[in-house]
């Protein structure tokens, strides 16, 4: 917890300063943004651990294959990175940008879910063949 009050008290501090340079110098203010949202995400991934031990317990428990673990934690990172990108672009003044993020995302999401889709297919017709 307290970890996690260290990092909010630093992104106000910079905040402050974002707001003060912001009116002088738009790039470096910008670079400020990138910066402290990139610690703040570093420092942040370390609470990400006992999540994903959790979730491979539960894929333990289920018996479910750890490749489509693996296709599912990348989705999660895919989608939290391209969100940060996306917010990133927008903070620096370019919305489009950050939009053509998000629709790559989503694109890279799809390419990667094709195994998972191509297994839930299999089970629907293990399923529905046996009735």
């Amino acid at each position: 917890m307290s970890d996690f009050i260290k990092i909010i008290a630093g992104i106000f501090t910079a905040i402050i300063l974002w707001i003060c340079l912001s009116k002088e110098n738009k790039a470096t203010s910008v670079l400020l943004s990138l910066a402290v949202c990139s610690a703040a995400l570093t420092v942040g991934l370390k609470f990400l651990q006992p999540v994903i031990d959790f979730l491979n317990n539960i894929r333990l428990l289920g018996n479910i294959n750890e490749d489509l673990f693996k296709i599912m934690m990348k989705v999660v990172g895919i989608g939290v990175l391209a969100e940060f990108s996306s917010l990133i672009c927008k903070d620096a003044g370019n919305e489009a940008m950050g939009k053509s993020v998000q629709i790559v995302s989503i694109i890279l999401i799809l390419r990667m879910s094709i195994p998972v889709f191509e297994i839930l297919i299999t089970l629907l017709d293990d399923i529905l063949g046996s009735i």
